[in-house]
């Protein structure tokens, strides 16, 4: 059994199209997603502000909110909780430039005001936290603007939703490049120096996503353990990650089963999830998959996750100090290969 409860988000299961291709999957009803991800063991879906409020600038704040409380009600029916609500501001005519750090103060405006409803979605779905991808906070040109303004400018907004709600947790998930070039937030550490520059750090903290830390040239693991470390890791994003590429939210574990065995090692170890967290899975399925297998990767990530916890579980802890004592590192390299690959210490 594992100590562990799992969030999603919709757009895990979507229709397949990318910057090269159209779709190659039907659209799923949100609710039909809601039905199976109960039934697939998750306690919780991640939802941007216009997963929740679908066409949101077409509403009054009342109307997001009354929308808001009609997907309440549809979770409800399923068992599952909100674990955060994400302004999404990439993909709006107003943030082609950035969001919060736009070099247009209309556009800086919009991008509050998403930010504000967010909260206000947040509120009637029963969460206290809001997630920032900071997807286009950053430049293309690196003349075009300042880092040390556009520093500020994050600053300044996330101490804007900070006194907006007095409740409310911020979020901020580090990248460090696509679909911009130069993220003015892009590891765990820019994220920790954001948080204790604004107004009430207690209340901002990181989301790693695994796949962002390798696109950084860092180890998840690590990052993960950093955060913890500051008391400031607030949820975690699981997926893999072929090298330096392009973002490609695999399914956990499939490229480097190590890599992935230490990040859960790190979670365990720590109780991380004792205050409520949950180990969120960032996961696309790929182009390939046919519309019978939407929800394979999902499946496939969750096996691996509680395959690798319970290695940890049986993780020889007595063996591990005895290597360290003798510097023995070769012997604890072997011993945790042997473990990932079921081969006992006897060699069979």
């Amino acid at each position: 059994m594992t100590k562990f409860r799992f969030s999603v988000g919709p757009w895990n299961v979507h229709e397949g199209a990318d910057t090269y291709g159209p779709a190659t999957r039907k659209t799923i009803p949100i609710e039909e997603k809601f039905k199976k991800f109960a039934e697939l063991g998750f306690s919780a879906v991640q939802f941007h502000d216009d997963d929740a409020v679908p066409d949101i600038n077409n509403y009054t704040e009342e109307e997001i909110k009354e929308k808001a409380r009609e997907l309440k009600k549809t979770l409800d029916k399923y068992g599952l909780k909100a674990e955060f609500v994400a302004p999404r501001l990439w993909m709006d005519g107003h943030t082609v430039d950035g969001g919060f750090m736009s070099t247009s103060k209309e556009d800086r405006d919009y991008a509050m005001w998403r930010a504000y409803r967010s909260i206000d979605i947040a509120n009637e779905l029963g969460t206290d936290l809001v997630v920032l991808w900071l997807a286009r906070e950053g430049t293309l040109c690196a003349e075009s603007k300042s880092p040390v303004w556009a520093t500020k400018m994050l600053i300044e907004s996330i101490n804007k939703m900070l006194e907006y709600d007095p409740k409310i947790r911020i979020c901020i998930e580090p990248k460090p490049n696509e679909p911009i070039d130069r993220s003015i937030c892009g590891t765990m550490g820019h994220v920790m120096a954001i948080s204790a520059a604004t107004i009430d750090p207690s209340r901002v903290g990181g989301n790693l996503e695994s796949a962002h830390a390798i696109l950084a040239g860092l180890d998840p693991a690590h990052e993960i353990g950093f955060a913890m470390a500051m008391g400031k890791l607030m949820t975690v994003h699981l997926n893999d990650q072929n090298g330096i590429r392009y973002d490609q939210d695999k399914t956990f574990g499939v490229e480097n089963l190590r890599a992935a065995f230490n990040q859960v090692k790190v979670l365990k170890e720590n109780d991380y999830g004792s205050h409520g967290e949950y180990v969120g899975l960032d996961v696309k399925a790929m182009r390939t998959t046919r519309d019978e297998d939407s929800y394979k990767h999902l499946e496939n990530s969750l096996k691996i996750f509680k395959a690798l916890e319970e290695k940890v579980e049986r993780f020889d802890y007595d063996f591990q100090k005895k290597c360290v004592e003798n510097r023995d590192f070769e012997a604890l390299e072997m011993y945790v290969m042997n473990l990932l690959m079921g081969i006992d210490q006897a060699g069979r």
